[in-house]
C-alpha cells in the first residue's frame, strides 16, 4: 500500500510539473515578447511595477522566469533595482493565483480543457491558436494531476505507515519548511509542492500547522532557483535582485513560523475547507510580505548595494572598458566612448573570425567552444553600447554628432551580425567537419585561407575607415566586393572541377567548402557596409545600382547641360 501510494503521488507531481511546462512554454510562444515589452514599459512607478509581476507571473505561472527576466533587464542596465524588487513582490502575489484556482472543484473543466487544447494544438494551422491550445492542455493536465493526487491519498488514509511517517517528518514546523523549501527547489515550482500540500490536508494526513509550514517552505524554495540560476556570474550586483527576493522569503518565514498555531485557528474559523485553507494561506503569507516591503524598498536596495557592490571583473571580456557613464552629459565625448567600446568589441570579433578558421581547418573542439564563448562576450558588449548611445541621444543633438551616433550603432550591429554567422554558421560547419573527421584537399584549404586573409585584412580597413572617415579607403573597401564576388565563383568552379576529377576529399567537404565560402561573404558584405555614411556623407554613391532607363537618360543628359558650368563629380561608388 504505502509505495502505491508514493509512486500515485510521485505521478501525480510529475503531470502537474508537466502541466506547468506547456503553460509557461505556451505563453511565452504566444505571448513572450509582448510579455517583455509591457514588463519593460511599466519599470518607472513601484505600484505599476508590482501589479505587472502579478499579472505577468499569472501568465507565465512561474516567479523563477519572471525573475531570471528581470536579472537580464538588471544585468544590461535596463531597470533599477527598486522596481525590479516591487515586480518580484507581485510575481510572489501572481504565483498564488493558479493555486487559488486549482483549490475550488473544477474536475469537470479539465476534460474540457483537455479535449479543446488537444483540438486548437492538432487542427489549428495557426501558430497563436496552436500555442494557446498547448495552455490549455497543460492546465487541464494541472487540474488532472489534483483529481490524481486527491484520490490517490484516500485508500491510504488506512495506510498506518504511511500516516506514521508523514506524521513524523511534519511534527516540527521548522523541519516541515525546510522540507518544503527542499521539494520546491528540487521541483522547480512553488505551486507544485503547494498542491500537494493541499492533497495532504484534505486527505487528513497533516494538519493546518503543518500545511502551513510547508507553503512557507514553498515560498522560501521558490527564491532559491533564480539565485542559482540567475545571471550571477562573478559580478556580485548581478545578484541583487534574486537576494533581495530571498531576503524578503527567509524575513517572512521568521515571523509567521512562530504564530501558526493562532493563524491557523483564526483562518480556520473563516474557511473550513482544509484544501482551500492552505491556498488561502499561500496568498494571505505573500500579500501581508508584499505590503510590508513595499514601502522600505529603497533602505532594501540600499542595504544590497553595499553588501553586493558592483565589481568589474577585467578578465570578463564582455564588460565595457570605455563606456564612461560621466561623460554623457558632453555628446562628443560619450560618442568617442562609444566609438572605442565599438573598436574593442570588434577586436573580439577579429579575434573569433581568426580562431573559426584554424578551428575548422585544424578540428579544435576546444578552439570552437572559444569561439562560441567569444560570441556571448559580442552580444553583451553590443547591449551596453547600443543602451549607451540611446542615453546620449536622448537629448537632441547636432547633425553631425547625431550621424556619428548613427555610425557607431551601424557598426555596432554589422560587428554582432558577423559574431553570430560565425558562431551559428561557421561553428556548427566546424562541428560537422569534427563529428565526421574530414579534411579539406590542400587545393581547397589553400583557397579558404587565401578568402578568409581578404576578410581580415578589410576588417582592419573597416577599422580604419570608422575612424579617419577616408573617402578614399571607404572606396577602396567597396571596391573589394567585386574582388570576394570574382574569387567566390573562382574557388566554387575549382572545386567543382576537383569534384570532377573524382577528388574523395572534395567530394566529403563539398557542402562544407561551399557554405564555408557563402559565410565569409556574408561576413565581408557587413564588414564593407562601414563605407557607407562615409561615401554618403561624402556624395559618392548612387541612389540605386540598376542601369538607368533610356527615359532617365534623356533626363540625366538635360539636367548636365543645364549645369554644364558646374564641376562634374567622379562617379559614385555603387552599393
Amino acid at each position: 500500500m504505502g509505495i502505491t501510494v508514493l509512486l500515485d503521488l510521485m505521478g501525480g507531481v510529475a503531470l502537474l510539473l508537466w502541466g506547468l511546462h506547456m503553460v509557461h512554454s505556451g505563453i511565452v510562444r504566444a505571448f513572450g515578447a509582448r510579455i517583455r515589452r509591457a514588463l519593460q514599459a511599466v519599470l518607472k512607478s513601484r505600484i505599476r511595477a508590482f501589479f505587472a509581476g502579478l499579472g505577468v507571473t499569472a501568465l507565465l505561472q512561474s516567479s523563477t522566469a519572471t525573475a531570471l527576466m528581470l536579472s537580464s533587464f538588471s544585468a544590461a542596465g535596463m531597470v533599477d533595482l527598486a522596481p525590479a524588487l516591487a515586480v518580484m513582490l507581485g510575481a510572489n502575489v501572481g504565483t498564488t493565483l493558479i493555486v487559488q484556482l486549482l483549490s475550488f472543484d473544477s474536475s469537470v473543466v479539465a476534460p474540457i480543457l483537455l479535449i479543446t487544447g488537444v483540438l486548437a494544438f492538432k487542427r489549428s494551422a495557426r501558430t497563436l491558436t496552436r500555442d494557446l491550445g498547448r495552455v490549455a492542455i497543460g492546465l487541464g493536465l494541472m487540474l488532472l494531476s489534483l483529481h490524481i493526487l486527491l484520490t490517490s491519498l484516500a485508500p491510504a488514509e488506512n495506510a498506518p505507515l504511511v500516516r506514521e511517517l508523514l506524521s513524523a517528518i511534519t511534527d516540527q514546523p521548522v523541519l516541515t519548511l525546510l522540507i518544503g523549501a527542499l521539494l520546491t527547489w528540487a521541483a522547480h515550482s512553488s505551486v507544485a509542492t503547494v498542491m500537494l500540500t493541499m492533497s495532504l490536508a484534505y486527505s487528513g494526513f497533516i494538519g493546518p500547522v503543518a500545511a502551513f509550514a510547508l507553503v512557507l517552505g514553498a515560498n522560501l524554495g521558490s527564491a532559491l532557483n533564480p539565485l542559482f540560476e540567475g545571471l550571477s556570474g562573478e559580478n556580485p550586483a548581478h545578484r541583487r535582485l534574486p537576494v533581495g527576493n530571498l531576503i524578503n522569503r527567509v524575513v517572512g518565514c521568521l515571523l509567521f513560523l512562530p504564530f501558526l498555531t493562532p493563524i491557523a485557528r483564526l483562518l480556520g474559523q473563516i474557511e473550513p475547507n482544509q484544501v482551500r485553507l492552505a491556498a488561502d494561506f499561500h496568498t494571505f503569507f505573500n500579500v501581508v510580505m508584499a505590503l510590508l516591503f513595499m514601502l522600505p524598498l529603497t533602505l532594501l536596495v540600499r542595504f544590497l548595494e553595499r553588501i553586493l557592490p558592483d565589481v568589474k571583473n577585467a578578465t570578463d571580456p564582455s564588460l565595457p572598458l570605455y563606456l564612461d557613464e560621466s561623460a554623457l552629459e558632453t555628446p562628443s565625448v560619450a560618442l568617442a566612448c562609444a566609438a572605442r567600446e565599438t573598436l574593442h568589441m570588434g577586436d573580439i570579433v577579429e579575434t573569433m573570425l581568426r580562431q573559426a578558421m584554424t578551428a575548422i581547418l585544424t578540428n579544435d573542439r576546444k578552439l570552437v567552444a572559444e569561439v562560441c564563448r567569444k560570441d556571448n562576450a559580442v552580444d553583451r558588449l553590443h547591449e551596453a553600447i547600443k543602451f549607451y548611445v540611446v542615453k546620449v541621444t536622448s537629448d537632441s543633438l547636432e547633425p553631425p554628432e547625431g550621424n556619428r551616433a548613427m555610425e557607431i550603432m551601424a557598426l555596432s550591429i554589422n560587428l554582432e551580425h558577423v559574431g553570430d554567422i560565425v558562431d551559428k554558421n561557421l561553428m556548427e560547419l566546424a562541428n560537422k567537419k569534427i563529428k565526421r573527421q574530414l579534411q579539406f584537399s590542400r587545393e581547397g584549404a589553400a583557397e579558404l585561407e587565401e578568402f578568409h586573409k581578404i576578410i581580415i585584412d578589410n576588417l582592419k580597413l573597416a577599422f580604419g575607415i570608422f575612424l579617419s572617415g577616408d573617402v578614399k579607403a571607404a572606396r577602396q573597401l567597396l571596391d573589394a566586393k567585386t574582388k570576394i564576388r570574382a574569387l567566390e565563383m573562382a574557388a566554387s568552379e575549382n572545386h567543382m572541377a576537383r569534384l570532377r576529377e573524382g577528388r574523395l576529399e572534395s567530394i566529403e567537404t563539398s557542402s562544407l567548402h561551399l557554405d564555408i565560402l557563402r559565410d565569409l561573404k556574408r561576413i565581408h558584405s557587413h564588414i564593407c557596409a562601414t563605407a557607407y555614411p562615409v561615401l554618403e556623407a561624402a556624395g559618392e554613391l548612387q541612389t540605386s545600382r540598376l542601369k538607368p532607363t533610356q527615359n532617365q537618360d534623356m533626363g540625366n543628359e538635360e539636367n548636365a547641360a543645364s549645369h554644364s558650368g558646374n564641376k562634374i563629380k567622379q562617379p559614385g561608388v555603387a552599393r
